[in-house]
């Protein structure tokens, strides 16, 4: 298996080269030359797998063993999902369990060591890049910037991988991540990782990091491991076929007929997830349409709905801040398989984009994308409503992002609160516990009802995160009349400098 950039096929590399640099070399993002392709037998086989040995079947298809052996790779799934995963949950045995609430299935991709979905593609990724490392004998910083949970899940991981060749670099925006979030990345007392915030917006660190990753060297090898690496999206593509294959399971279907479809909805900010979907319904996995429940940072349902792939003005602040993202960059996977893998229609789109923050689809593209993918933009107030008639009317408490595609689905058409409900099978992906975010859970639910979830739920892990005592972040500050191009040149000299200091 090769891997080639989505804006220029000429460029043709190994797994190894695309999982350690995160971009590709013109700027476009990395995916496989082919997708292979997933039959009925082939999820039949996979329908009584655990989660990591599925994890192992699927990714064997995008890994050659003459770069991964199986024995390799059976072990970095073990270490991935199994050590430091399964024996840290207190709640369930299951890595995903699936809830019957209401009409809909609730998969709950939070159990894992950092209570969030973060942890199945970056765990995943980070010991294939330990391995790697170790291979070649090379030390390599891994630079990332977080909304709340990609942070937390990659020093989890670093930590866990204890490999001396390995660094992190991870940055957040000031004052917009719950105190849960912050407290999981300045708590953390190690010499791999460095810590780092923002005065910006979610993702206005993502261009500085692009910056240095483009002037990477072998001596000092830089990686990105955010979703544009094409690391996460193949990972994550697995648990939308585990949810597939659970959710046919509890229907009493046959894994594999196409007639029957699942559809699945999701709280959608940089698109990693739900690009993660379309490339499994690309290989063949009978998934419907994907949904995506955005915030009022809404420009992924602006282009699925009018078309119109526009930067917005500012990023706002939300209750839901993991998805408050300006400008998602795996829409651009999407558009690399919507056109059938036109890479040069795709090197088009992303240059006009690129040079005017602003991106049309014409009526033909516009209405192919709508075919696949529907969306719903939610408010705070729809989210904190969607939040509370859960809990009250179904016993069962959500996160913020969660509610924001409980609200979509609603928006929808998928009744969640009518027990008759059969005009589809559905499943909402739940991407975080609620544990992280009280700020947001007690102005949706109110202070009694989230000392409720406490006593009863709340995971005593989480309980001794929030004991600990924070070590204070390197702070990179925008000065009053500074421009964003101005700061964020100097926001990238300040993270060479940390960068180097691994080097002493």
């Amino acid at each position: 298996m090769k891997y080639t950039s989505t804006r220029n096929r000429s460029i043709s590399c190994t797994f190894e080269e695309a999982i350690c640099s995160g971009y590709a070399p013109d700027g476009g993002l990395f995916v496989p030359e082919e997708l292979p392709k997933i039959t009925s037998q082939m999820l039949k086989s996979w329908s009584s797998l655990s989660y990591p040995d599925l994890v192992c079947e699927v990714i064997r298809k995008f890994i050659s063993v003459e770069e991964i052996s199986d024995i390799e790779l059976k072990q970095i799934c073990i270490n991935s999902f199994v050590s430091g995963f399964l024996e840290q949950q207190e709640s369930t045995s299951d890595t995903i369990p699936l809830k019957k609430i209401g009409s809909s299935y609730i998969v709950e991709l939070f159990h894992g060591p950092t209570f969030c979905f973060k942890d199945f593609g970056m765990r995943a990724l980070v010991n294939i890049l330990s391995f790697f490392a170790t291979k070649r004998q090379k030390n390599i910083t891994l630079i990332v910037s977080t909304t709340g949970d990609t942070g937390p899940a990659a020093v989890q991981a670093v930590s866990d991988a204890a490999n001396p060749h390995l660094r992190l670099l991870v940055h957040f925006p000031l004052g917009q991540i719950s105190s849960f979030q912050r407290k999981q990345l300045t708590t953390v007392d190690s010499s791999c990782v460095q810590v780092a915030t923002f005065e910006g917006g979610g993702d206005d660190m993502d261009a500085p990091i692009k910056h240095m990753l483009s002037s990477s060297t072998n001596e000092n090898h830089l990686c990105g491991v955010n979703s544009y690496n094409i690391g996460r999206p193949l990972v994550q593509m697995v648990h939308f076929i585990y949810t597939y294959l659970r959710v046919v399971e509890k229907v009493g279907l046959e894994p594999g007929d196409q007639n029957t479809l699942v559809d699945i909805i999701l709280p959608t900010g940089a698109m990693g997830n739900i690009a993660g979907g379309y490339m499994a319904k690309k290989m063949g996995l009978p998934i419907g349409k994907l949904c995506a429940g955005v915030n009022i940072n809404d420009i992924s349902h602006r282009v699925i709905e009018s078309g119109q792939f526009y930067k917005s003005d500012r990023m706002e602040k939300t209750l839901s801040d993991a998805i408050n993202i300006q400008v998602p960059y795996n829409f651009e996977r999407l558009l690399y398989y919507l056109t059938g893998e036109d890479n040069n229609l795709v090197a088009q789109w992303m240059s006009i984009m690129e040079d005017t923050t602003k991106l049309d689809l014409d009526d033909s593209w516009h209405n192919k994308l709508k075919q696949d993918f529907m969306s719903a933009r939610i408010t705070d107030d729809e989210m904190c409503a969607a939040m509370t008639k859960v809990y009250d009317e179904l016993n069962y408490c959500i996160d913020p992002h969660t509610a924001v595609a409980v609200a979509a689905a609603n928006k929808l058409g998928y009744d969640l609160y009518d027990a008759n409900y059969d005009k589809s099978i559905y499943a909402i992906l739940s991407t975080a516990s609620p544990c992280k975010f009280e700020e947001s859970v007690t102005t949706a639910i109110g202070a009694t009802k989230w000392n409720e979830y406490i006593k009863s739920e709340f995971p005593k892990r989480a309980t001794s995160i929030l004991n600990k005592d924070e070590i204070e972040p390197v702070l990179y500050h925008w000065p009053d009349g500074e421009s964003l191009e101005q700061v964020q040149m100097k926001w990238e000299e300040l993270a060479q400098s940390l960068v180097a200091k691994f080097s002493k």
